[in-house]
């Protein structure tokens, strides 16, 4: 079976005018399987988002290719959606507005839209603040309306750039919950970079280690914990197993590098 997500051998060196060229992934390869979630944790500055944006089509490598079920990327497509640390909501827009935004361009009649968009706000755990704006929303109901509108459309690809990273503690641990039942009602491929171990490990069926730029797949470890997932699970001498294999391979690109 083609994997969902085939990339080989990805280089690309950025080389900005009067500055030095930079190398931000060498030769990185790696597969992903249709409806797994895989996250990539390494160093800062390892190229991680870089590759995410390869694959939205939004960055073209100088070497190597990528395809998605088997045809190349070239550039963006609907079947590939982000959803970013940063919100991106569009503050004159109300949350119905925002989550039906992709749809709004695609040109869905507005009655088709709005109710598609309903449901993934009702999804997402947002029934009641379909008329606020973004600006009476807490940063985790910014980010679960960012995650509607990224499904709205319904991709079979959702990128996740560290959309968790800017929250407070307990509310990232919720969002990992809600974002884990979300994912197993859509079994949507799923690509998730972050700089937290213990996110990485809880989430995903698979975790690739990135190396210290040039970033190239170091590690591929296999999470062989069962589903669904709850937070007792943290708790337990398997999954902190799991983190400190995880931080072994990721320590020696810190040290060394």
């Amino acid at each position: 079976m083609v994997p969902c997500i085939q990339a080989r051998d990805i280089s690309l060196t950025f080389k900005p005018k009067n500055r030095d060229s930079v190398t931000a992934l060498k030769e990185l390869t790696l597969d992903v399987a249709k409806g797994e979630f895989v996250s990539l944790v390494g160093p800062s500055g390892c190229g991680k988002s870089t590759f995410l944006n390869v694959l939205l089509g939004l960055l073209k490598p100088d070497a190597g290719e990528i395809r998605l079920n088997g045809k190349q990327i070239t550039g963006p497509g609907q079947e590939r959606a982000m959803v970013f640390q940063e919100f991106g909501l569009l503050p004159w827009r109300t949350v119905l507005a925002n989550v039906e935004l992709g749809l709004e361009l695609k040109g869905v009649q507005a009655s088709v839209r709005r109710e598609r968009a309903m449901e993934l706000i009702k999804m997402a755990g947002l029934a009641g603040f379909a008329s606020h704006y973004p600006h009476e929303l807490s940063g985790g109901m910014k980010q679960r309306v960012g995650l509607a509108r990224a499904l709205v459309t319904d991709p079979e690809v959702l990128l996740m750039d560290e959309p968790f990273a800017a929250l407070d503690a307990q509310t990232r641990d919720l969002m990992q919950m809600e974002l884990l039942q979300i994912w197993d009602r859509t079994k949507k491929t799923v690509v998730f970079v972050t700089h937290s171990i213990e996110e990485a490990a809880y989430l995903s069926d698979r975790v690739i280690v990135i190396s210290a730029r040039p970033g190239r797949a170091k590690d591929v470890m296999k999470i062989a914990l069962p589903r669904p997932r709850d937070y007792e699970m943290r708790l337990s001498a398997e999954f902190n197993d799991i983190k400190a294999r995880i931080w072994a391979s990721l320590k020696e690109e810190l040290v060394t590098k």
